[in-house]
């Protein structure tokens, strides 16, 4: 049986520092928090160099001493190639501000940032033995579970928000998931979750309730890191709904310096919300450690509508260690930094993504992101699963093709 050379020692609470044994099946903590992974932190930065990364394929599993999974046979693997940074040129003239580079995760399998998580979480879950998961979802989570777990052999359960975008639940579906609409947001759907783990005996794979997915998407940290050639950006921008990525991207960067790949610069990490569920925002503003769940949480983009995140402390300690900041933004502003940057630049983001690029706009305006900063926007999903208001106009070939009127405005 080949292993990957994994340097897991242990589990921790996120909260009391409690220690659980790696190598068996956790969801959160006794205190019923987060658990984070551990690692040997020596023995890994022996084992690799960043030399070595040079030889390996552009994919997320060239990381593999920095993630949980020990034996090769139990990844599942559906082509997670490392994702573009693409320049947004035209947009940084017309700002008149520092490089502005979009991280498209759009590219990976599934169509979303998502995959980066369930495909650790899956290939976890294939390797203690679980046999059946369940997880609520605004729609791509839901896609990448059930994608990765009928590669895996899985059986998979997913709950969505009735108001979530009809091709999502289709893909979800179509994927092999059974799949549920309920009347009520994505925190609701985590209770169905939660409250059948003994009636159905499934695994709950909800955002921060089990550890893995964090493992997953702290390889954006890494994968960035590298391809800035280990210099951190001045700002990031992330979309945060649960706050999985954000998270688990400063974590990447504190195990990054712990082993003396990078110094200790670090990103400020601003938290973009959308005005209609801001639960983050408010909570950074009063200086509280927890926030309060959202009432009436409504915006169009689905993937950061989340009322109550469980990991709302995590996300709140990574804003305000980095020195950075949580902005809301109105659905107004994302509609227009969608269409703006399609037209613009080419790039066909997400609702959430382009959310990063509201807020990119709004803070240059306010003074807290400085015109000389470098500055990622993280979009999350490709475009192509939103709709697009589109007014083609028509030609009759029955008539004479009039020019004039295809070259009017």
């Amino acid at each position: 049986m080949e292993e990957f050379s994994t340097f897991v020692t242990h589990l921790e609470c996120s909260e009391t520092g409690k220690h659980y044994p790696a190598d068996q099946l956790h969801g959160l903590s006794d205190a019923g928090k987060p658990l984070l992974v551990r690692y040997d932190l020596d023995g890994l930065g022996k084992a690799v160099t960043k030399q070595d990364l040079k030889a390996r394929l552009p994919e997320l599993w060239r990381y593999r001493e920095f993630l949980p999974v020990r034996h090769s046979q139990n990844v599942v693997r559906l082509g997670e190639l490392m994702t573009p940074l693409l320049p947004a040129t035209k947009i940084q003239r017309e700002y008149q501000c520092g490089e502005i580079l979009i991280k498209d995760e759009g590219r990976l399998p599934t169509g979303s940032f998502k995959a980066r998580g369930l495909t650790m979480a899956v290939s976890m879950a294939k390797e203690l033995g679980v046999r059946v998961m369940a997880m609520p979802t605004n729609g791509n989570a839901g896609a990448a579970l059930a994608a990765y777990c009928s590669r895996a052999g899985i059986e998979t359960y997913v709950f969505c928000p009735e108001d979530t975008p009809a091709v999502n639940v289709e893909e979800i579906a179509f994927q092999g998931a059974k799949t549920f609409l309920a009347n009520g947001f994505i925190n609701d759907c985590g209770r169905i979750v939660g409250e059948g783990k003994d009636a159905v005996g499934w695994f709950d794979v909800s955002t921060l309730k089990e550890p893995y997915r964090i493992e997953g998407k702290k390889t954006m940290g890494l994968e960035l890191a590298e391809q800035l050639d280990w210099e951190a950006p001045d700002v990031i921008l992330y979309p945060t709904g649960g706050g999985t990525g954000l998270i688990g991207m400063w974590k990447a960067f504190n195990e990054l310096e712990a082993i003396g790949w990078i110094g200790s610069k670090r990103p400020r990490m601003v938290a973009v919300q959308a005005e209609g569920c801001a639960p983050i925002v408010k909570a950074y503003n009063e200086g509280t450690k927890h926030a309060d769940p959202w009432p009436d949480a409504h915006t169009i983009a689905a993937g950061i509508r989340v009322p109550a995140a469980i990991g709302d402390f995590l996300i709140l300690e990574a804003v305000r260690d980095s020195g950075g900041f949580a902005v809301p933004v109105s659905d107004e502003a994302i509609r227009d930094a969608h269409q703006y940057c399609a037209r613009t630049e080419g790039v066909l983001l997400c609702p959430e993504g382009a959310a990063t690029l509201a807020a990119l706009r709004q803070e240059l305006g306010s003074g807290r992101i400085k015109a000389d900063e470098k500055v990622v926007l993280f979009n999350c999903a490709t475009g192509l699963k939103y709709p697009m208001p589109a007014d083609p106009r028509r030609i009759d070939l029955g008539e004479a093709i009039d020019y004039d009127f295809i070259l009017s405005d």
